[in-house]
């Protein structure tokens, strides 16, 4: 399937909207992660069966849509809020809508999210690398509990500023191990070669995020705590938060509770028990000095928080299926397109052809 550009102005903001498949097919609604848009999902969208109506948007200050504030005080809820007044906009789905949702990393969390909010409009729930139920970082353990009354290394000031002094210039470049290029090559995926044809368009994708205290790194407050950081209030990392986004005992007592697939790589090196991007993690390696030791401050459990949460859902009377993808980084979708088709549609009901 090819997708076309949609412009709607829903929950009070314009959005960008890649829609595909015939409007009365069964509905799939696909949520982009962190530093990317909906562009992500073409590789993914060429794939698909032509009975399925596909929509993906462009969250706030990603992509097309409108570079409107991000109140990370709300956690991830403004996304949310975004992608759930699509879901009566007449001109993407037919009425009263139920998808298969789909959420890449923080767009995993925003698909949490909506689940949570809205437990009748969700059909299911395919979890791609998705952040923690706890948030990213600054938790020590499968409850979630936190490493500081602050959640100090987590939120705004985590960001590398020159990796957002690159995304402001538009760098296209390779030279650096923080430009968008190198990172797209090294951190979204195991095996740079998987991009394919397709690195250009996703660097677009990249470098369409808009920075800034309201959008991504956002804010951030000093802290008595190692490493001196503690989360905003204001913008994207901030919404990622522990301090802002911990939606576990939510998920586990939603009614009605869809199925869950959790696909995922196991050499992804930004949502892992052992995340580069966690700076708990760095320090124990010792790229950022000062770290106070494993017992102050451990790495964040992100994987082994997420299995505790889905075996709750269960327990509680919901289902998951977790597939792990050997050698397959952060993008399953993009790195392993095949399994991955096949565990949508399994999920979604539908037969390839």
């Amino acid at each position: 399937m090819k997708t076309e550009q949609h412009v709607v102005t829903a929950n009070g903001i314009t959005q960008a909207v890649r829609v595909a498949g015939p409007s009365d097919g069964v509905p799939l609604l696909l949520v982009h992660g962190n530093c990317s848009s909906a562009a992500f999902w073409e590789p993914l969208v060429r794939r698909l069966p032509a009975t399925l109506r596909v929509v993906a948007p462009d969250l706030r200050g990603y992509g097309g849509t409108q570079t409107a504030p991000v109140d990370a005080g709300r956690g991830l809820t403004d996304f949310a809020d975004d992608v759930a007044a699509l879901l009566d906009e007449p001109t993407l789905f037919g009425e009263g809508a139920r998808p298969v949702v789909v959420g890449h990393s923080l767009g995993g969390g925003v698909a949490m999210r909506l689940l949570v909010d809205h437990p009748d409009r969700v059909a299911g729930l395919l979890l791609a690398a998705p952040v923690s139920p706890y948030g990213f970082g600054g938790t020590r353990d499968l409850a979630g509990t936190p490493t500081t009354p602050d959640f100090a290394g987590t939120g705004g000031g985590t960001a590398s500023p020159d990796f957002v002094a690159r995304l402001v210039a538009g760098d296209r470049g390779t030279e650096d191990q923080s430009s968008p290029r190198s990172v797209l090559r090294t951190a979204y995926v195991a095996d740079p070669a998987t991009l394919g044809d397709d690195e250009e368009l996703l660097l677009d994708s990249l470098l369409s995020t808009a920075t800034g205290t309201d959008n991504y790194p956002g804010d951030a407050t000093p802290s008595p705590h190692w490493p001196g950081t503690a989360p905003g209030r204001r913008g994207v990392l901030n919404a990622l938060a522990p301090a802002h986004f911990r939606i576990a005992d939510e998920l586990v007592a939603v009614t009605p509770k869809p199925p869950v697939t959790w696909i995922r790589g196991d050499a992804d090196v930004i949502v892992s028990d052992t995340s580069l991007f966690d700076l708990a993690q760095l320090g124990a390696l010792g790229v950022v000095p000062g770290w106070p030791g494993p017992d102050e401050c451990p790495p964040q459990p992100m994987l082994a928080q997420t299995r505790a949460v889905l075996d709750r859902y269960a327990a509680a009377g919901g289902s998951y299926r977790e597939v792990t993808l050997p050698g397959c980084g952060h993008s399953p979708h993009l790195e392993r397109p095949s399994e991955f088709v096949a565990e949508l549609l399994a999920l979604v009901g539908v037969d390839a052809f």
